[in-house]
């Protein structure tokens, strides 16, 4: 058993995650057993997918087109920059970095534990924007006296969406004390920075978010690939258990239970963020409808998970 637990220590980078064993983890969110409540339904049910549209989506980036754009790209290279470091990916493990969010081939593939570290970081601060949009859209039209024409209503739901991602990776790992300082200490910086620069210049939020969600996208692509390849031989396991939160969340069918297929659910809706946040950043921010929930007069609702750059606004307003 010693030995076996010094292998398992082995895999893990240090002071990232507990060694515990996934069977054997403390649960970080227990449910509450009362005398009769059974169930509570989550706020915003999960749409779902075909496994056409979740194979559709592939990494795109959208290129700058002005300095503001230019910014909130340079921003995302240099917040992935750090998250490579502090995450221990090696030199070997890292893309070309010519083409950044759109390769997903290195000369090593991460392990396991290595993802693990990734998702659960990358997504403690993705739920962050949607939260910091919502609230702040909210508050302007309370004061504005106006409808806000349903923006508050997607970017809160991208928050809860994101929230549903980290709660199902949470099932899947421990952090230990270092991450969890990590996580704090870039949640309280990455709030309070995004409510001054929503409060300045919502457009270039974002366009901020629109780059991060290509680089989610990105990140679960590669995964996926790693796993097809054989390279991740606990996840390539037909036998692998994806947590019962996610069966629940995004109603998986019997026989696309794997971890693969909870990876292509949670990389679609990163790809819709992104294409929702890319389009945000072209619309006028206080007069511009939702088009993503919206009626048309003549044409279908525009679907953000395959239009990886975003809609300009001429063609959805």
């Amino acid at each position: 058993m010693a030995t076996q637990r010094r292998r398992q220590d082995q895999t893990l980078p240090k002071h990232f995650f507990s060694t515990t064993s996934t069977n054997q983890l403390r649960d970080f969110f227990p449910s509450k057993d009362t005398p009769h409540i059974q169930r509570t339904k989550p706020a915003w049910p999960h749409h779902g997918y075909t496994m056409e549209e979740m194979l559709a989506v592939e990494p795109v980036h959208r290129k700058p087109r002005n300095m503001s754009d230019w910014a909130a790209w340079k921003i995302v290279r240099f917040a992935r920059f750090w998250m490579d470091k502090m995450t221990g990916m090696g030199r070997a493990q890292q893309v070309d970095k010519k083409h950044p969010t759109t390769a997903v081939v290195a000369e090593k593939p991460l392990t396991e534990a290595q993802w693990l570290v990734r998702f659960v970081f990358l997504e403690s601060v993705a739920g962050v924007p949607g939260m910091v949009g919502g609230m702040l859209r909210h508050l302007s039209s309370l004061r504005r006296m106006k409808r806000d024409n349903g923006w508050i209503e997607t970017l809160l739901e991208e928050s809860y969406n994101e929230r549903m991602h980290l709660l199902t990776f949470m099932k899947m790992c421990e952090p230990g004390w270092f991450m969890k300082l990590m996580i704090i200490g870039a949640q309280g910086v990455f709030f309070n920075a995004l409510f001054v620069a929503y409060l300045l210049h919502p457009r270039i939020v974002h366009r901020f978010v629109g780059y991060l969600e290509e680089e989610a996208v990105h990140t679960y692509t590669r995964a996926i690939r790693e796993i097809e390849r054989g390279d991740l031989p606990k996840w390539s396991d037909p036998n692998f258990q994806i947590p019962d939160i996610a069966i629940g969340y995004w109603n998986m069918p019997e026989g696309h239970r794997t971890m693969r297929d909870l990876i292509l659910y949670i990389r679609a809706d990163e790809a819709g963020h992104r294409g929702v946040n890319h389009t945000f950043g072209n619309l006028n921010q206080n007069e511009d409808p939702n088009p993503f929930v919206s009626t048309f007069k003549d044409r279908e609702v525009p679907k953000p998970a395959l239009r990886g750059t975003g809609y300009e606004r001429s063609e959805v307003i």
